[in-house]
């Protein structure tokens, strides 16, 4: 099996959301990453000022056509915001100040920066009035994905037919507290035009019996698993960095923000999701490289693996 991870945000000490970043650590993070039982993934930029986004998409496009092994196991970038849901609980470890309403213009300049490599874009339907940006990106072929975000059912729905198709780590970016019948999760579970859920199976990010049953109402054709690494991953307890935001890893090895209020991205590998869905879940082989391998690629129009 060769997974395509659709959420790395860093790793082995790397961080692709802080300046600077250099074709030499880019390589690094991705011998480590690989080495831990990854493979191609998608570098993830989270929201920040918009210079910032620029800039560090531009620098990990320079990265790839500098090395090629980045280039082979960086398979595109996933832009997770800015336009998400700013609130408290649902904008999760983004900087809340720079959180803004979607935009065409924002779009085409992040897209720009991204220099043609842009697969996904994550943002809140309820922060795209009309689904204007949801159409544009979908008609460039991207895959948008909601996250982050609190819409309606309606919402949801309208979002889904200007081309919303997948939504990104299910039951989490929302609050630890929520209406036990009529939230995200549950808007999310009930629609089964919606194409691809995304999970984290850390353990942390939501714990395995609750993963297991939203496994099961999901379903194994349109289930994916991601690690959402951060620069902590295939690492120990330590203090690292999102961006500008400063993380404390512990002995348990989650990532939590300095003040200790909400997890931060996870340190999980690759290996060690396999193992976790294997031990945890029961899954055998082929099912776990439907979720890790399979899945993925098709999300993204890919061809299937020669493993799969």
């Amino acid at each position: 099996m060769s997974p395509l991870d659709l959420q790395v945000n860093g790793f082995g000490g790397v961080d692709f959301n802080r300046d600077g970043l250099t074709s030499d650590a880019l390589r690094c993070a991705c011998e480590r990453l690989r080495d831990s039982g990854g493979g191609q993934f998608l570098a993830t930029v989270i929201t920040a000022e918009p210079d910032a986004m620029c800039r560090r998409l531009a620098a990990i496009v320079k990265c790839r056509e500098e090395d090629p092994l980045v280039a082979e196991m960086i398979a595109g970038i996933h832009i997770e915001g800015p336009f998400l849901n700013e609130t408290p609980g649902f904008i999760g470890a983004h900087p809340a100040a720079h959180a803004r309403p979607a935009a065409p213009e924002f779009a085409r300049r992040l897209l720009d920066a991204a220099g043609g490599l842009t697969r996904i874009v994550t943002l809140a339907p309820e922060r795209d009035p009309g689904g204007r940006v949801t159409e544009f990106l979908a008609g460039q072929g991207i895959v948008v994905s909601a996250g982050h975000c609190d819409p309606s059912l309606d919402q949801l729905r309208e979002s889904i037919d200007r081309g919303l198709t997948m939504f990104t780590h299910l039951g989490n970016g929302c609050p630890m507290q929520l209406h036990r019948h009529d939230n995200i999760i549950q808007r999310v579970l009930s629609l089964d035009d919606l194409k691809w859920i995304c999970f984290i199976a850390d353990g942390v990010h939501v714990p395995f019996p609750a993963l297991g049953n939203y496994l099961r109402l999901s379903g194994p054709d349109r289930s994916i698993v991601v690690t959402d690494a951060i620069a902590a991953a295939g690492l120990g307890p330590g203090t690292y960095t999102l961006g500008e935001q400063s993380i404390v890893v512990g002995n348990d090895l989650v990532a939590r923000s300095a003040d200790a209020t909400h997890f931060v991205g996870s340190t999980v590998t690759m290996r060690q999701t396999r193992e976790n869905l294997r031990r945890e879940l029961g899954l055998d082989d082929p099912a776990i490289a439907r979720l890790l391998d399979r899945n993925p690629r098709r999300a993204l129009g890919l061809p299937d693996s020669p493993q799969a």
